[in-house]
């Protein structure tokens, strides 16, 4: 490296090179100067975002479609505070990200200067490490210090706050020391007894079920989920991050459970005598009324996260470390045929299940989300990354759009963020140049992150944009509908606009899908369409509610197939 003085903004640039970063999303302002100047000739594309939010949800789209770090530079003040649902959305769903905000000047500091903000303070309930570089000497370590902690352990996002003379301090070279962090060993290391003991459980079971989450697509633990189910024929369920770790349209696969799942997983789960869990943190989601779920069953929990261990369902074994890893071990255990668990009479009482409890809708009259999203698959054969906003759509975009390989689906679980569809999608696109991908989003949720068509049309990404069009926020109508003596409030999304105008508006080409009839051949030529991004606005029925459904806080046994005969008590949780 040359020894002539350059600024510790360059020398950032620097790290994020080392560190193999391809791109930075962003949006400048005062504050970070410094850093965008130092990008300029640089080998680092930087991505123009019209929101600071927009610019964290592409990153962690990227993140998620890659398995790689994504990287966002924004300003002080509005600019860094902008990302905090962006921060929230990473943490929740385990996504690594390494977001570098500009700071005022030092000597500023707590003298409320224009665009302060305490943004470490602001940001540390929803980070997984956040700092504050007061010194330039610092910033080469903290810079890889925060690499390794966002993508370590159970992966998160780690903010970077960099005061103004701190990026333009001269720093005449990489100072290159390592770093120590005492309080922080994130460990791979399995404890084989508890494997042993998981092992002795599983023999002993009839009735096993295999619960995959995110943690195991985190892992890179598919291939040996699907031998481990194989080995031992034992039915997959997945939670809704967790799509893609076993493909869903396997034998073994019974889809999603949970509030939304299908009725034949949440009903192997009521019957199971065994969970065997790896990768899934319980969420509230799946679990429903926490002193019922499981009650037949033995539980085994595999989790690189200690604090996940126990904390929502006790559990019989608890097995803290890598999923991958874990279940490598545990198939080790079965390669005598005569110590695996007889699974045929479970198998087979599954498939009456399945037969009794099937995803269905009405395919007559009125356009249904369904129908969209089923013909949406059988065309292209699940070969597709898809991203999701939140609500109704998500849901049926979740039973319908069957996914076979992990990182080919990207939605926001725990924080539930609205407007995620879109920027994920640019995101994921960048990751994975020349695959198919569509962002399936409600028209609530779009308009929330819809100014990021300009970045998509800027840089011609030619992802699909499907609009699950229903006038309504349907999720939340579907709540007032159902619990609420149908007393709508706030959910009426008139005024929205023309969605196909709008997307001739950015230069985009836009579809539009009224009839059942023409679902088919307008997705076709959607999908054949190459130039740039695209809309697809499918104005479906206003009414339809997504079944089934657990109410939250009930039991798994409490689950509605279809539309309920009696009024319903209020739910005890959220949405």
């Amino acid at each position: 490296m040359s020894t002539q003085v350059r600024t510790a903004a360059d020398v950032l640039i620097d790290i994020l090179i080392e560190q193999g970063v391809e791109y930075i999303f962003g949006h400048p302002g005062g504050a970070a100067i410094p850093i965008y100047d130092a990008l300029v000739g640089r080998p680092i594309q930087l991505v123009l975002t019209r929101h600071e939010q927009g610019a964290t949800h592409m990153a962690d789209g990227y993140a998620r479609a890659s398995g790689k770090t994504g990287v966002v530079l924004v300003t002080s003040g509005p600019g860094a505070t902008n990302t905090v649902t962006g921060l929230l959305t990473a943490l929740m769903d385990s996504v690594p990200l390494v977001v570098i905000t500009g700071q005022t000047n030092t000597r500023n500091l707590g003298l409320d200067a224009f665009q302060e903000a305490d943004v470490s303070g602001i940001t540390y309930p929803v980070v997984k490490h956040s700092y504050l570089v007061k010194n330039p000497l610092d910033l080469p370590r903290i810079v890889r210090e925060a690499f390794y902690i966002a993508s370590s352990g159970r992966p998160g996002p780690v903010l970077i706050d960099i005061p103004k003379d701190v990026s333009s301090a001269a720093l005449v070279r990489d100072t290159r020391e390592s770093f120590h962090l005492p309080g922080y060993n994130p460990t791979n290391h399995i404890d084989t007894n508890s494997v042993r003991e998981a092992a002795d459980l599983i023999r002993q079971s009839r009735q096993p079920v295999l619960l995959v989450g995110h943690g195991a697509i985190i892992a890179n633990a598919s291939e040996n989920l699907r031998k481990f189910a194989e080995l031992l024929r034992v039915p997959v369920v997945n939670t809704l991050l967790g799509k893609g770790a076993f493909p869903e349209s396997h034998e073994l696969s019974l889809g999603m459970l949970g509030m939304h799942g299908t009725g034949y997983a949440n009903k192997a789960m009521v019957e199971t005598d065994l969970i065997i869990n790896f990768g899934s943190r319980f969420d509230d989601r799946i679990v429903g009324n926490y002193a019922t779920f499981g009650k037949r069953a033995k539980k085994i929990h595999c989790d690189i996260d200690a604090a996940e261990l126990n904390k929502v369902v006790p559990v019989d074994v608890a097995i803290n470390g890598d999923a991958a890893e874990g279940l490598r071990l545990l198939i080790e255990h079965f390669q005598d045929p005569g110590k695996r668990p007889d699974t045929g009479p479970w198998l087979r009482q599954i498939k009456r299940w399945r037969r009794e409890m099937p995803l269905k809708y009405k395919k007559e009259g009125k356009l249904r989300a369904q129908h969209v999203l089923d013909e949406f698959y059988k065309l292209t054969q699940g070969r597709a990354i898809v991203t999701t906003d939140v609500g109704q759509h998500q849901m049926w975009a979740a039973q319908f759009l069957l996914t076979e390989n992990p990182r080919d689906w990207i939605s926001s679980g725990g924080a539930g963020t609205m407007g995620f569809g879109l920027p994920s999608a640019i995101g994921a696109q960048l990751a994975r140049p020349g695959e198919l991908v569509v962002a399936v989003v409600g028209d609530g949720g779009f308009q929330m992150t819809m100014s990021e068509l300009a970045t998509a049309c800027v840089l011609k990404i030619p992802i699909k944009i499907l609009i699950i069009n229903n006038r309504y926020l349907g999720m939340v109508r579907q709540w007032q509908n159902l619990f609420y003596e149908d007393r709508l409030s706030g959910v009426d999304l008139e005024g929205s606009p023309d969605f196909v105008k709008l997307a001739e508006a950015y230069g985009m080409k836009g579809f539009r899908i009224r009839r059942p009839a023409d679902v088919r051949r307008i997705l076709q030529s959607a999908l054949e369409y190459h130039e740039g991004p695209c809309i697809i606005d499918a104005e479906v029925e206003k009414h339809d509610n997504v079944f089934p459904m657990i109410p939250a806080g009930a039991s798994l046994e409490q689950i509605l197939l279809g539309p309920p005969r009696k009024k319903m008590d209020k739910p005890t949780g959220s949405t």
